[in-house]
């Protein structure tokens, strides 16, 4: 039993990362809204504890999470839309900024100069610009997705709703079921240690975010850059992907920097202000906030974003450390399972057992 338990497990463990890509039409929303919803539950509990029947209370949650989200798009991707559509009418003005770095690099070596004079020298071709207008709102741009993403977008807010209408419910039925008190204390630890746990994480990133968010896009509208709240939005986002989003942040807004600004240094300010605003919330503000409660390895950072982000792209890597603390506050609370007790009878038991008969057998016979 132990060895088909083993084997079982084995198969499982390697299929589940290939059965979770396969079906991320399903897998992705509703992990998604359990997350979310998880987030929204202190909320719920609030409005709950107002008097505010659940159902009631549920779609107030909801309806504030999609007024969020709406203004967080609204402010990000239409901007953004405006911006890839004038990046071709503008790669002039980036090699025109990009002339002195290149002609410092091809100073170095002959092969690479002749390289970058003749890359130079050809006409840049100018990617085909699609006639089609860009959305102006958020109904436009819907209207203008994939079907299957609107009806995954739909499936979501739904789980969400009917997961927070039902909490009180769930919560109470898992700890009633349990035989023991004792059972039914550890459960209700459990719920609560992953619903404070998730929503502490959450809630003070969320906040974290938006403040360097606000910080960036402010330096940037006194350096004159267009679209600052676009800029600060983007940042707020990627900033919740750790190490790499700030990374592709910074590289973005050289990017538009190059494109703006007609000076090489005042193109990649933009770069810096980020780069400068990042490390002083990274080091300073985040550790001072989170403190160790919700310290978490950077192994286990990583191991779970190169996970997530390979299973569902740019959404699994959003999503990737509050799955982390999930599964971590649910181990740490349920105990971890004896794996190695379970397939070998409790080896180490019984080879401490064994090693102290032996022990007592050489010192009687010695006796």
């Amino acid at each position: 039993m132990a060895s088909l338990a083993l084997i079982a497990g084995i198969g499982l463990l390697l299929a589940l990362p290939f059965a979770l890509k396969a079906g991320s039409e399903f897998f992705l929303p509703l992990t998604a809204a359990i997350v979310i919803a998880i987030a929204l539950v202190p909320l719920l509990e609030w409005l709950e504890r107002h008097r505010v029947p659940s159902a009631l209370a549920a779609f107030t949650c909801v309806l504030l999470f999609l007024l969020a989200a709406n203004v967080a798009l609204a402010s990000i991707v239409m901007p953004a839309i405006q911006w890839i559509r004038d990046l071709p009418a503008r790669i002039p003005q980036i090699q025109k900024n990009l002339a002195p770095l290149i002609e410092l690099y091809a100073n170095l070596d002959q092969f690479v100069n002749r390289t970058l004079t003749n890359f130079a020298a050809e006409p840049m071709k100018q990617p085909a610009v699609m006639a089609a207008t860009p959305p102006r709102s958020l109904l436009d741009l819907f209207a203008t997705s994939a079907p299957s993403a609107i009806i995954e977008s739909f499936f979501a807010i739904l789980v969400i709703y009917f997961f927070l209408s039902g909490w009180t419910r769930l919560r109470r039925g898992a700890i009633t079921s349990r035989a023991s008190f004792g059972g039914a204390m550890a459960t209700a630890r459990v719920i609560q240690d992953v619903v404070d746990d998730t929503s502490a994480y959450l809630g003070t990133i969320t906040l974290i975010n938006l403040t360097l968010g606000l910080i960036v896009a402010g330096a940037l509208w006194a350096v004159g850059m267009p679209s600052p709240l676009m800029w600060g939005g983007m940042v707020a986002l990627l900033n919740y992907v750790p190490y790499f989003g700030p990374i592709l942040a910074a590289f973005l807004m050289a990017l538009g920097g190059l494109m703006t600004f007609p000076d090489i240094w005042w193109a990649l300010a933009p770069a810096a202000i980020m780069i400068g605003a990042h490390l002083i919330e990274a080091n300073v503000v985040t550790p001072l906030i989170v403190g160790h409660r919700l310290t978490i390895s950077p192994i286990l950072i990583l191991i779970s974003l190169s996970f997530w982000g390979w299973v569902w792209g740019t959404p699994g890597a959003l999503m990737a450390v509050p799955i982390l603390i999930i599964v971590q506050t649910v181990m740490n609370a349920a105990g971890k399972p004896d794996i190695a007790g379970f397939l070998f009878e409790h080896g180490t038991l019984v080879g401490d057992r064994a090693a102290s008969r032996f022990r007592r057998t050489n010192r009687d016979q010695s006796g």
